[in-house]
């Protein structure tokens, strides 16, 4: 089996949530010496990104893009410990959360498995943070991104709040701020300064690579 045959198999075999196949396909990588690295560019993240478009496409649901992610994480476990650091470009840091007052977080949720399966870093603040938590993380972490949702319409202006915070301090231009959910839309998103504003996970995914410079 080639380089190219064995990438391709575990691009669809993830898609086909195949988990068993997918790690012992990881495993041949590394008997035929293929760098992780590779494993991970051209088999697992195209397989991710496949899923990410039946997704939109409404094809898969939910569920099955959990399902795919696990399968990916599988392989990752398997082919990680053997990569060559000096080969991999230094992840999208993202710090996200559901913003305080509100405990909807599904749709937050299946935006950061999105991320981590295309290799960004997420640290998750969870739901119903504190405004000045999304701050704190990321000057912690030297973020890149600021991801914030809702679903109610009360606690949308936390959103505001965060950036505004951000420009009081001086550091509003060191971070990206992207915003989403149900009662968000790009008017909004314009009017309190946010950067990104996307309607579902796999269009955040594309748009946050293309900011960065990672299409």
């Amino acid at each position: 089996m080639n380089k190219e045959t064995i990438l391709k198999e575990i691009r669809e075999s993830l898609v086909e949530m195949e988990e068993e196949k997918v790690v012992e396909l990881c495993e041949k990588t590394l008997e035929l010496n293929i760098p992780a690295y590779e494993t991970i560019t051209e088999g697992l993240i195209p397989g991710m990104d496949e899923v990410s478009r039946l997704y939109e496409e409404e094809e898969y649901f939910l569920p099955e893009v959990l399902v795919c992610s696990d399968v990916m994480n599988a392989g990752l476990d398997i082919v990680k410990p053997h990569l060559d650091k000096s080969s991999m470009q230094e992840p999208i840091k993202v710090v996200m959360g559901v913003v305080e007052g509100d405990t909807h977080d599904i749709g937050k949720n299946l935006v950061r498995i999105m991320m981590e399966a295309s290799g960004m870093e997420v640290h998750d603040l969870g739901r119903d943070v504190p405004l000045e938590r999304f701050i704190e993380k990321a000057e912690e972490v030297n973020a890149d991104l600021i991801g914030m949702s809702t679903l109610m319409t009360t606690t949308m202006d936390g959103m505001k709040t965060v950036i505004d915070r951000l420009s009081e301090r001086n550091i509003r231009n060191k971070y990206k701020i992207l915003v989403g959910g149900g009662p968000i839309s790009q008017n909004f998103a314009d009017r309190i300064g946010a950067d990104l504003y996307t309607k579902d996970a796999s269009e955040a995914v594309r748009r946050v690579k293309e900011i960065f410079g990672r299409a």
